[in-house]
């Protein structure tokens, strides 16, 4: 069951710049130009996974070596100088070359269209009503300098995949309000997918809005649909918020589902 009134309620409350910590959407806010922002939001994305203080500091090692510009840095990189900068890069099951295909990936997107923005958009449709044909579009563009060759940091929905980083990513560019920066303005906040994990999945389970057990992108879709039908024109509104229940201490689960008619998580 979902009720408006306790998801606004749970937005005005967490859905402010002073609860972002420990979250590497912090590290976007950093950067004025959007040629950087989105290169930014990408790596940092991709890695957010795991524990959230190895997130963090897995980001900032990769950022550190990119400063000032890592729109400048990945346009005068190259494989054999990406290569030896990241060569004892580790996070998780994640490898350096697995990054450094990815900095190549974005770096060849850049040549092709100019930005990260312009080839999402390429891939849009008008009559699509989400953006998951895009985004199949845009992992496929991402992984064209390697044949089309997925890596643990570039899934691709078509085989199945929530696209939880991604869907996360987009978020943090298309909307635009305390928490989310914003800047990719062509790309419509209602077209947006839920950046579905397994604590999202697990709420919304308990809320009634998918009866589907596995966290994949059917599953994602159906959530996302459920949040559309409350606010249509920005159906991902609520996931900043929502996932604040499962970081901050104050964070009442219980009296959240309670105030929402479903059963306690306990």
């Amino acid at each position: 069951m979902l009720k408006k009134r306790v998801l606004d309620e749970l937005y005005a409350r967490y859905n402010r710049r002073e609860f972002v910590h420990p979250d590497p959407l912090e590290f976007l806010y950093y950067y004025e130009d959007i040629r950087d922002r989105e290169i930014v939001g990408l790596v940092a994305s991709s890695l957010a996974y795991g524990r959230v203080q190895q997130i963090l500091k897995s980001v900032s090692l990769v950022l550190e070596r990119m400063q000032p510009s890592p729109y400048i840095f990945l346009n005068q990189a190259s494989r054999e100088a990406l290569l030896p900068d990241f060569s004892g890069f580790k996070h998780r099951f994640t490898t350096g070359e697995d990054l450094v295909s990815m900095l190549l990936g974005i770096k060849g997107v850049i040549e092709r269209y100019g930005s990260l923005h312009a080839c999402f958009t390429a891939g849009m449709n008008d009559r699509d009503s989400t953006i998951l044909q895009a985004i199949s579009a845009f992992a496929k563009e991402l992984t064209a300098e390697h044949n089309g060759r997925s890596n643990s940091l570039l899934p691709s929905p078509t085989k199945g995949s929530a696209c939880k980083r991604l869907n996360l990513f987009l978020r943090w560019m298309v909307r635009e309000d305390e928490v989310d920066p914003g800047g990719w303005d062509v790309v419509p906040a209602s077209k947006l997918i839920i950046p579905l994990d397994t604590h999202m999945h697990r709420i919304c389970l308990a809320l009634k809005l998918t009866r589907r057990k596995q966290a994949d992108i059917r599953t994602a879709s159906e959530i996302t649909a459920a949040f559309r039908t409350i606010s249509p024109d920005d159906p991902v509104r609520y996931d900043f918020a929502l996932t604040r229940l499962g970081i901050r201490k104050e964070g009442d689960m219980d009296d959240f589902l309670k105030q929402c008619g479903a059963p306690s998580s306990r």
